[in-house]
């Protein structure tokens, strides 16, 4: 029995907002509830609207800028930077820049879009 798994064909999940997001392990692409670890490419001008997660969220910018409003705060990440967000906090992520972004996104227990809770735009 192998003691690994070997992701090679990450699960494409469809946007229509222009964003490429590419799961490799989580509930859509291996079944796995604990974690999810998606591959990100945030176009210049994206945005999704604020919402506040049942799971923590962890992102790596690899390439651009990304923003970050948490609660009332604005943080923006560059290419090296990472940050943690607590669960049941409320963000807006964006890509307000000129830019695209480039990112890993970690998220504990896995990505859920019963448990998001995005707000209406």
């Amino acid at each position: 029995m192998k003691k690994y798994l070997l992701q090679k064909s990450p699960f494409i999940v469809p946007t229509n907002d222009g964003k490429i997001i590419e799961e490799h392990h989580g509930l859509a692409s291996t079944k796995n509830q604990a974690i999810s670890i998606a591959h990100m490419i945030a176009p210049a001008g994206w945005s999704e609207p604020f919402q506040t997660p049942e799971f923590e969220e962890y992102t790596y910018i690899i390439s651009g800028k990304k923003q970050f409003i948490i609660e009332n705060e604005v943080v923006i990440l560059e290419a090296g930077q990472s940050i943690k967000i607590d669960k049941d906090t409320r963000v807006q992520y964006s890509n307000p820049f000129e830019e695209t972004c480039e990112y890993i996104a970690i998220c504990t227990p896995a990505f859920d879009f019963n448990k998001v809770h995005r707000e209406e735009e």
